[in-house]
């Protein structure tokens, strides 16, 4: 039987049909590796943390309880759970600003400077790839009480210096000047990114306008541009912020007397030293209801003032 048999439309229709339907399995094809692995070690763990959460389970028991909101009503009640929740709150009150101004100057500075860029860029870099377990021996010396050259200069000023990681008044500042050290570099070549993205042109148009100090340069031309990338260097460093674990980890064990612990730390003893599963589940939980508030309250409040268009 022939098209000629057929309506005009279902005639040509048939091959358009078939070209969208091979693209649609195509477009499947190439994105069900990374669908199945977001669902196989994303959401699956997730939605099984949320679960437990509700739980009594025990690490290593063979059957688990429901028991509803009672690990929530009592982390409200757990000292050490809200000495934790402030101690994260102040790490990242502290370390997220000085990490991200100090990026940025260095940026300035890096970007400004016409020799030796390669040099500066790899030496503030150097603390984003430096593990921090091997970085612990180094710390624990610079502000030894005693031996360490930190209280050594201050010593030379006639200043008598603290227990730096072993005070409960000084502990956190420390953590957080060390928090700062490790991030500032990354947030650097963040900002290193945007500020080559910025057209030169535009600075040349600035200055015949009468743009001519660099102060003023920056507040008209730099700044602005780097809105989008200023909100996104915000966004990955109080999460970095608040998943803050590894430098208490090795450095302070959360002492003294849980005057470094932080939410990471304290769902880490809870789950793997005292084998309280449902209990640091909980914990996971209100943690990630703390990113997923952080990341809406910038994206809602932010986003509309640093894109243009």
């Amino acid at each position: 039987m022939s098209d000629a048999t057929f309506p005009h439309g279902l005639a040509t229709a048939g091959p358009a049909v078939q070209v969208r339907l091979s693209e649609s399995l195509a477009a499947w094809l190439l994105t069900a590796p990374s669908i199945i692995a977001f669902v196989l070690m994303l959401l699956i763990p997730t939605l099984a943390v949320v679960a437990i959460a509700f739980s009594d389970y025990e690490l290593g028991a063979s059957s688990l309880r429901f028991v509803g909101l009672a690990n929530f009503a009592e982390l409200m009640e757990d000292r050490g759970f809200l000495t934790s929740f402030r101690n994260t709150a102040f790490f990242v009150a502290v370390t997220t600003p000085a990490s991200v101004i100090g990026g940025l100057m260095l940026a300035l500075l890096i970007e400004s400077g016409t020799r030796g860029r390669t040099f500066f860029r790899a030496v503030f870099f150097l603390p984003v790839v430096s593990l921090m377990v091997a970085m612990a021996t180094a710390f624990q010396y610079m502000f030894h009480p005693t031996i360490g050259p930190v209280n050594a200069a201050l010593r030379t000023l006639g200043i008598v210096g603290p227990n730096w990681l072993g005070s409960s008044d000084s502990v956190m500042w420390t953590l957080a000047v060390i928090g700062v050290w490790e991030q500032i570099g990354f947030n650097m070549v963040l900002f290193l990114a945007g500020l080559t993205a910025i057209p030169r042109d535009l600075y040349a148009a600035a200055e015949v306008d009468g743009v001519r100090s660099a102060w003023s340069r920056f507040w008209t031309v730099t700044w602005p541009l780097l809105g989008p990338t200023s909100l996104f260097v915000l966004t990955i460093t109080m999460i970095r912020s608040l998943r803050v674990f590894d430098i208490v980890a090795t450095l302070t064990q959360g002492g003294p007397n849980k005057a470094s612990e932080v939410l990471l730390y304290t769902m880490y003893t809870e789950g793997f030293t005292f084998f309280r599963m449902g209990y640091s589940a909980a914990i996971t939980v209100v943690f990630l209801i703390a990113v997923v508030i952080l990341m809406l309250l910038q994206t809602r409040v932010l986003d509309r003032r640093v894109h243009y268009g």
